[in-house]
């Protein structure tokens, strides 16, 4: 069973930066696709990014567009979401979710990561 381990949150002041990692290990699978994951106390659970395993294509969601990168390292199975003048709106737990589909929902979850943003 391939398994996503998340790794990198913390507690940071506004403005500042901080960079998630997502690992897939266990039992090789190819991915098609990675994505990062929000939620904040009360809220829903909502898409921050994504990017195409292949090609590395990037797509956001406008609350994080111009902030923060996704980025992938093929050759160690790993995707990256660099956050960069943070907001304190931004403090919630972060998910990695990968998936060999084009399309739907994600099949693998990462544990959950959280970020708080101090103003």
């Amino acid at each position: 069973q391939g398994q996503l381990i998340e790794s990198g949150g913390g507690l940071v002041q506004a403005g500042g930066s901080l960079r998630l990692s997502c690992a897939a290990s266990g039992r090789t699978f190819n991915l098609y696709r990675m994505a990062w994951f929000r939620q904040a106390p009360g809220k829903e659970r909502e898409f921050v990014g994504s990017i195409t395993w292949n090609t590395g294509r990037a797509f956001y969601d406008d609350s994080v567009k111009g902030r923060f990168t996704i980025s992938r390292d093929t050759s160690k199975n790993t995707w990256y979401l660099q956050m960069s003048s943070l907001k304190p709106e931004d403090t919630a737990v972060y998910y990695c979710a990968g998936d060999v589909k084009t399309g739907g929902p994600y099949t693998y979850w990462g544990q959950g990561t959280q970020v708080t943003v101090s103003s």
